[in-house]
């Protein structure tokens, strides 16, 4: 997968017998899947979206604008990952972040190296980062008070609650470690 394209939506279980699917956009306005020109799968395949009707029902149309025949083809789609260009997302607003761009930077800790950023997870209540090893960690401004994105790292501070009463967490030493400045 080339590391330029941006997880957009999720192709769910078919609708109706011709050829309709069920799309898990990520988007934060849904609509705007309809908007990309291109949107690419894992195998490379090109596709494109139209909305047919309420919850997320799409007509998926391939490279030649052939909509999926049947049930049994857009069966064939399901859990298939939808992919747009970085570039072709808008630029994020001050102290907003994609989720693409925080997945994989070094978390630091009082310049100790505690982990991968591995996943983000956000069910509604506040977003948190979840470190290579199973660490979760709250992203707020308390939290994580510092993000490098030209740097690729982010600087932790673990509430007691998780770090433990001294407030030791653990990690690797990084030498000459800087602390990175926020830019939003």
């Amino acid at each position: 997968m080339r590391p330029d394209l941006i997880l957009i939506g999720v192709v769910g279980r078919p609708h109706g017998v011709r050829g309709l699917v069920r799309v898990h956009s990520y988007a934060e306005d849904p609509t705007a899947l309809e908007d990309y020109e291109v949107l690419q799968d894992e195998q490379g395949r090109s596709w494109s979206l139209r909305w047919r009707g309420a919850d997320g029902v799409a007509e998926l149309c391939d490279a030649q604008g052939r909509p999926l025949a049947d049930r049994t083809a857009s069966q064939g789609l399901v859990n298939t990952r939808l992919y747009v260009p970085r570039a072709a997302l808008p630029e994020t607003e001050e102290e907003e972040f994609y989720h693409a761009d925080l997945i994989g930077m070094d978390a630091l800790e009082a310049g100790q190296v505690l982990g991968r950023v591995a996943m983000v997870h956000d069910y509604g209540g506040g977003a948190s980062l979840e470190l290579e090893g199973g660490l979760l960690v709250p992203f707020t401004r308390a939290c994580v008070p510092e993000i490098d994105l030209a740097k690729r790292t982010l600087t932790i501070v673990r509430p007691s609650e998780i770090s433990g009463e001294e407030g030791q967490g653990v990690g690797k030493a990084v030498s000459g470690a800087q602390k990175a400045e926020h830019s939003a």
